[in-house]
């Protein structure tokens, strides 16, 4: 066994007990769990700030007036521009649901770089419960969703609570690559890194807090230039002292087709988002890599005519690798349906090298049309 081969060695393994570890972290968690008890519904107020619209739009607006769920609930959408194609979509909803307290609200005092977050801040002003929620654009629920979320703030120690997401549609091939870091590794790295200590970040999908909190924290003014707004939101109330709960629902994202440059824009703005965020853990984040380390050490086995003990070792690595994240997957999404075969997951390993790889050679993120520059703080700026 030569030197190269031998501390090649440590790292293949060293992934693979990280990719175990992170299997038995998910295994713990209680997913899909519902609760028994609806007793607890105190009002909520639901901020959804909106930007165009594609054939899930609708279903997944119509899914937040459908919910069985025991109090009031304020429905603020929120656009930009009032010749926006959405706001057609919520008038016919609203119109479609007279009995529900929802408006659309045309945000035209836009602060910050954050246009997301310029427009909850005047959503917001207009929030008349102390339960404020906020949820991206496109995210679909089921009828119980307001009642699970809502169930962890019992506890007058949590300050937030959010939950995990999937990508339910991935329709084309760069959207079946990206599934497999949202469905099988986003979700389960998480809850590894929660085995460690108390989650002290929120996952931007749906986020749910008490108001008087979000005032402790300066309010979404904020968080105006904040890339990681949903980062930055979790952190600011963790640093106060509160916790952060995670609901055991999914929801689920339905996007529309898209193409590998929108994929890997999305996936690079998202890798340099994390790096800013948590600098020294995205750095040792390549050695969690299960297929990148096993296929070094394979192809050093090779060339040193290494017994072949060290390359069936390797393959074996590989093999695991695969079976976990398709798993996990299943596991996430309860179904087989739209999963990419089992040779996307080394793919998607490789590729995720390069992401890795990019995410510390720039700076500028693209983000709904607009370039912008990321800085060292993870603020943003516009670039001219």
């Amino acid at each position: 066994m030569n030197f190269a081969h031998a501390i090649l060695a440590v790292p293949a393994l060293l992934s693979l007990a990280l990719a175990l570890w992170q299997w038995l972290a998910a295994r713990r968690f209680p997913l899909h769990r519902r609760i028994a008890d609806f007793s607890f519904s105190p009002a909520i107020t639901l901020l959804k700030p909106l930007k165009g619209c594609d054939e899930t739009t609708t279903a997944s607006f119509q899914s937040w007036f459908r919910q069985n769920y025991g109090a009031q609930i304020q429905i603020l959408f929120g656009v930009a521009d009032a010749n926006d194609p959405v706001c057609k979509i919520v008038h016919e909803l609203i119109a479609e649901n007279p009995g529900h307290d929802a408006q659309l609200v045309v945000c035209d005092r836009l602060p910050g770089a954050n246009v997301k977050v310029a427009k909850l801040v005047q959503l917001e002003k207009l929030a008349k419960h102390d339960l404020i929620l906020v949820s991206d654009a496109d995210v679909r629920v089921t009828p119980d969703f307001l009642a699970n979320i809502v169930a962890p703030l019992r506890n007058p120690k949590i300050g937030l609570v959010n939950c995990f997401y999937c990508l339910a549609n991935p329709i084309t091939p760069a959207m079946r690559w990206e599934a497999i870091a949202i469905n099988a590794d986003f979700w389960s790295q998480v809850l590894q890194a929660a085995s460690l200590k108390p989650l002290d970040f929120a996952l931007g999908a749906v986020m749910l807090t008490r108001r008087k909190l979000l005032a402790e924290i300066g309010g979404f003014d904020a968080l105006a230039n904040c890339l990681a707004d949903d980062y930055e939101l979790g952190h600011r109330i963790a640093q106060n002292g509160h916790q952060i709960a995670l609901c055991p629902v999914v929801v689920e994202c339905w996007d529309a087709p898209m193409s590998w440059r929108e994929v890997w824009q999305h996936q690079l703005r998202w890798a340099r988002t994390i790096r800013v965020c948590q600098p020294l853990p995205y750095f040792f984040s390549i050695l969690s890599n299960a297929t990148f380390w096993p296929l070094l050490w394979l192809t050093a086995s090779l060339i040193s005519l290494a017994s072949l003990c060290a390359p069936l070792t390797a393959v074996a690595c590989l093999l695991i690798r695969i079976c976990v994240a398709r798993n996990l997957q299943r596991r996430f999404m309860r179904s087989r349906e739209n999963l990419a075969p089992p040779w996307f997951v080394p793919v998607k390993d490789l590729l995720q090298v390069a992401l890795w790889l990019g995410a510390f050679a720039g700076s500028t993120v693209e983000w709904r049309g607009r370039r912008m520059k990321l800085r060292r703080d993870g603020t943003l700026v516009q670039e001219k």
